[in-house]
């Protein structure tokens, strides 16, 4: 199998250092863009030449345009585009700061845009290619003291099913990873305001319900993705990890029961058929 060109946001730690990493070991090519481009200083040391490393602030879309196209005209083509970079805001809405949730969103969602809007000219002239948007467990599941995060998550979900159906003609494929929980450096990437008492015996709750059994290892990720960016039908979705599926089966399950018990008021709500 021939090598892939890899544009990979957030690179510097976590899943997306471990990705980039393993793509390199793997003998791709790789454009991997973080803040803190130095943080990336011992990929170019290892891998020389196979490595493209850019400073990238993805909530600046003209450096984002810029990145990606840097990036397309160093390695001559682009195959692999995986939005990665983001972080969490968690708080309780009540006390969630609207300037914060935005600039929650602008990373996560808005620059993940920004990154598909780039790489999609140079994708359609190519006739093929694969992007990968990061979502999350908390993609699927709004939990409690997570209203921000996991809503710009679920943007994630839905915006990259619409990208899905647009861009199959042109032989373009996307994929949603879904992460669960793993050992990762993610606490470092997590802001929170000033917390309200009253909510601490739901936000305790929450970080009791946190086994460390449900806690993956991060390098066993990546041959889950090499199978998706090799497979000639990738999936639309992609889940990572062992705990996190029965979780989805459990929150779909009440999702379905949820509108079964309501159905008949639903169905009335229609009004007189014409």
């Amino acid at each position: 199998m021939s090598s892939k060109v890899w544009f990979i946001t957030g690179a510097s730690r976590g899943l997306g250092r471990v990705w980039a990493e393993a793509a390199l070991g793997r003998g791709d090519k790789v454009a991997a863009t973080a803040r803190g481009v130095t943080a990336l200083n011992d990929l170019v040391e290892t891998y020389g030449d196979a490595v493209l490393a850019l400073p990238l602030d993805v909530t600046d879309r003209t450096a984002v345009f810029d990145a990606v196209d840097h990036a397309h005209r160093h390695f001559n083509g682009l195959d692999v585009v995986l939005c990665n970079a983001g972080y969490g805001y968690m708080g309780a809405i009540e006390e969630l700061e609207h300037d914060q949730v935005r600039a929650n969103f602008d990373t996560n969602v808005f620059g993940t845009l920004s990154v598909i809007q780039a790489a999609l000219p140079i994708l359609r002239q190519r006739g093929g290619g694969h992007i990968l948007t990061v979502s999350s467990i908390g993609g699927i599941i709004g939990f409690p003291t997570g209203g921000s995060y996991t809503a710009s998550k679920f943007a994630i979900e839905a915006m990259s099913e619409a990208l899905s159906g647009e861009v199959a003609p042109f032989g373009i494929k996307v994929t949603i990873i879904e992460p669960g929980h793993f050992a990762t450096e993610f606490r470092l990437s997590v802001e929170s305001p000033p917390a309200i008492a009253a909510y601490d015996p739901i936000r305790q709750a929450i970080r009791s319900s946190f086994k460390p059994e449900d806690f993956g290892d991060p390098a066993a990720t990546a041959a889950a993705i090499f199978e998706a960016v090799d497979a000639t039908e990738p999936p639309l979705r992609l889940v990572l990890g062992a705990s996190t599926i029965p979780k989805f089966r459990a929150v779909y399950a009440a999702r379905l029961s949820n509108w079964a018990e309501w159905e008949t008021v639903s169905n009335a709500a229609h009004g007189q058929r014409l």
